[in-house]
């Protein structure tokens, strides 16, 4: 069954082709197939991983970047609620930079 009909073209007899299809395969090629499996799960959990360390570094700096611009704008005589409305940094945190 290369081309299934468009009535069993559904998530449930698609899984259950899937299962047929598996059980079918000898011993040898189960194991190959799930050792095949496992690296591309693996794969996709480092790739995943490495995204999100990556947004937390991008949200690190750009943190920075915001203490640094009210830390600036501190020394040129801005009041601190100004640079809480423009930076989006909480008024405490803009105060522990005086």
């Amino acid at each position: 069954m290369e081309k299934l009909p468009i009535y069993l073209r559904k998530p449930i007899f698609e899984k259950l082709f899937q299962v047929a299809e598996y059980s079918k395969l000898s011993k040898e090629e189960r194991e190959m197939y799930d050792v095949s499996l496992k690296r591309k799960w693996d794969e996709k959990a480092v790739l995943d991983y490495a995204k999100e360390e990556g947004k937390k570094e991008e949200r690190a700096k750009a943190e920075a970047e915001k203490i640094e611009s009210a830390f600036k704008m501190l020394q040129n005589g801005f009041d601190v609620e100004m640079i809480s409305d423009i930076i989006g940094l909480p008024i405490e945190e803009i105060q522990k930079l005086k």
